[in-house]
């Protein structure tokens, strides 16, 4: 019989400033993996290390979450294991989900409860799909959100330093990998050499606004300036009219106090590592209550927007402020949904290790 130690393990690939991986975290922390049951490596955006040639391996389109996992019928110590790279979002956490359970063959060493978070009925996995496909779209992206998040020039000066810095590092990461193939210190195909190149132009075209926050009007070319307009208009397009959609309709969706009920599902796993995403990009933090949050959230969406007020409080959950220990008003007051989940899922402990734990 082999060791424990010789069984392969997964590895998952992963930044933990990115909104999707922080919902494979989620999920490890909800189905009671243990820290030895699968090997955590860091890939920073920041420095394009999701384009390197070793990564590109493992995942041609470059993003994380990754989960590379050994195969079945090669998990023998006397034969070479083979492994698949798991890319997708919901199939990452879906297999997640599946592959830690009691009827499961995971070589599983955590004594943590292992509770499913599939839906329990046709209908729920059905409303459960609807979610998580409306918030994986494109208009409720949290990359998109991320890079358009000013609609004025002060707003944009503050955002920017965030955001250039995170371009600037992947351009310079991807003109590093260019360099190298032409002159030959590496060898890679011409389709990622295109794969490269666009990213790199999708890259200068982010950067045209942000790269040039510290400018005035007066300062700026006219190509500046028309950069300048176009990202307030698409930065207010992408907050007011698409991701506002996003929202009136993933509010009409949920059930409560949990997106599909009493029990936390696979839904809430992809919807918190989501929501808490665009309230930090709203100027808030995991810490605030749930009225709170979703307060600065509606702020931040402009336009008017806002939750309709229909979801009571569910006993046991405080409405408390950044500072848990000081009770508020609105533990009592009206709240939206989303606000009653946003305090289910903050209760959790896996909510304090992995998304306040993030802002650390």
């Amino acid at each position: 019989m082999s060791s424990p130690q010789a069984v392969p393990k997964a590895v998952l690939y992963y930044d933990s400033h990115a909104a999707w991986s922080l919902a494979a975290l989620f999920a490890l922390e909800e189905k009671g993996y243990g820290k030895d049951e699968l090997d955590l490596k860091l890939v920073d955006l920041a420095k394009g290390e999701n384009f390197s040639p070793a990564f590109l391996r493992l995942n041609p389109k470059g993003t994380v979450p990754t989960l590379v996992v050994p195969l079945q019928n090669t998990l023998s110590a006397d034969m070479e294991s083979r492994y698949k790279a798991i890319t997708d979002t919901e199939a990452l956490v879906t297999f997640l989900d599946k592959s830690r359970s009691v009827m499961s063959r995971t070589h599983t060493t955590s004594t943590a409860p292992a509770p499913a978070l599939s839906p329990a009925t046709i209908a729920l996995s059905g409303t459960a799909k609807n979610i998580i496909t409306l918030i994986h779209s494109a208009p409720a992206s949290p990359e998109l959100l991320f890079y358009m998040n000013a609609r004025d020039p002060a707003a944009l000066r503050t955002a920017a330093p965030s955001i250039a810095t995170f371009l600037r590092g992947r351009k310079e990461a991807l003109e590093h990998y260019l360099a190298e193939n032409e002159t030959k210190e590496i060898r890679i195909s011409e389709k990622t050499k295109v794969f490269w190149l666009e990213k790199k132009k999708a890259t200068d075209d982010l950067l045209a606004a942000p790269g040039q926050a510290e400018k005035s009007d007066a300062e700026l070319s006219e190509e500046g300036k028309k950069a300048r307009a176009e990202y307030f208009e698409n930065t207010k397009a992408a907050w007011e009219v698409g991701l506002a959609l996003v929202l009136n309709k993933l509010n009409k969706e949920l059930v409560g106090p949990f997106t599909l009920g009493d029990q936390i599902s696979v839904a809430d796993v992809h919807l918190a590592a989501w929501l808490h995403e665009l309230v930090v990009l709203s100027g808030g933090s995991p810490l605030d209550n749930g009225s709170t949050a979703i307060a600065k959230l509606e702020a931040h969406v402009g336009g008017g927007f806002t939750f309709a007020k229909d979801a009571a409080p569910t006993a046991g959950l405080l409405g408390t402020g950044s500072d848990p220990t000081t009770p508020t008003l609105a533990a009592t007051a009206p709240k939206s949904k989303l606000a009653v989940l946003w305090d289910a899922l903050k209760e959790r402990p896996s909510w304090q290790r992995v998304f306040v734990g993030a802002q650390a």
